[in-house]
């Protein structure tokens, strides 16, 4: 059994692995980061550190995540996927309705058949009471480029 963070986009269940779950905040405010794309919510800092904040609402749908009180910034241990041998870095993720977890067998999940095309970190699914949920591979988050604007010393191999 695993456990996952589940959150909305509109009406859609989307859940994270809790292994890559580093910290769940409130929602707070970032630093715009100029010429970012808009979906980059900017940077925080979090024991001293900057985090890059990006908002999934907003890469998802063009729309960004409404300011709620269960709307989240949620802290991932983040990999380029050419680079999982790599140190994971800080992720801050904006999600909405980021407040109930899900308990399940992860071959649960189940590969949904459709090409994610840009949205590669789309993973398979799983049906439940409240419909379908899918799997967000954190990973696969960021393109090339963004990655490269928010980690510039940690290059894919």
């Amino acid at each position: 059994m695993a456990l996952f963070l589940l959150f909305r986009i509109g009406s859609d269940y989307y859940a994270l692995d809790s292994v890559e779950v580093a910290e769940v905040l409130p929602l707070g405010a970032t630093k715009q980061i100029p010429g970012a794309p808009a979906w980059v919510s900017g940077i925080m800092v979090r024991h001293g550190r900057p985090v890059p904040v990006i908002d999934l609402t907003a890469l998802a749908t063009g729309q960004p995540a409404t300011a709620r009180t269960s709307t989240r910034t949620v802290l991932v241990h983040y990999r380029h996927p050419e680079g999982m041998d790599a140190e994971a870095q800080l992720l801050g993720l904006r999600l909405e309705y980021a407040t109930d977890t899900l308990r399940c067998d992860p071959d649960s999940f189940v590969d949904s058949g459709i090409d994610p095309g840009g949205a590669r970190y789309l993973g398979p699914v799983r049906h439940d009471a409240r419909g379908l949920i899918q799997w967000v591979r954190v990973a696969a988050l960021l393109p090339d480029d963004v990655h490269a604007l928010l980690f510039p010393s940690v290059a894919p191999t």
